[in-house]
């Protein structure tokens, strides 16, 4: 089984047909598994809403979501010490780490640079050129 954390970044690039969207979408048929947290579903339906498009459930049909059960403390400390990120991309990383402690063996999907970039610090493959940062 191989898994993927997708961000938003990836999600809304292939929904909305972005340059880069057929290489993500390429890239992430080779996992088994799709996995986030249910903050992507929030700001998926928030981007189709200020693209004044309907949003379809199909779009997050395949993702598996990660519930933690406590609080992401020990993650959002782990994190803030590699380096800085905003509060939503800190919750996505932090939410996989919860997930997938070991890192080796998780991939983190983002088109964010700075987010790339921590995630790959911490130990994540990362299998998507980041190609942006917000």
């Amino acid at each position: 089984m191989k898994f993927a954390y997708i961000d938003t970044s990836v999600l809304t690039a292939i929904a909305f047909d972005e340059p880069d969207a057929e290489e993500c979408a390429s890239r992430l048929d080779k996992f088994t598994h799709l996995v986030s947290s249910n903050l992507l579903e929030a700001e998926i339906r928030a981007a189709f809403k200020r693209e004044h498009i309907e949003f379809q459930g199909s779009t997050i049909a395949d993702i598996e979501w990660i519930l933690p059960n406590r609080t992401l403390t020990p993650e959002y400390s782990e994190v803030l010490q590699t380096g800085y990120l905003r509060g939503a991309d800190l919750a996505h990383v932090a939410t996989a780490l919860y997930f997938f402690p070991q890192r080796g063996s998780l991939a983190f999907a983002t088109l964010d640079a700075k987010q790339s970039g921590i995630a790959k610090e911490l130990g994540f493959l990362v299998p998507l050129e980041a190609t942006f940062y917000v």
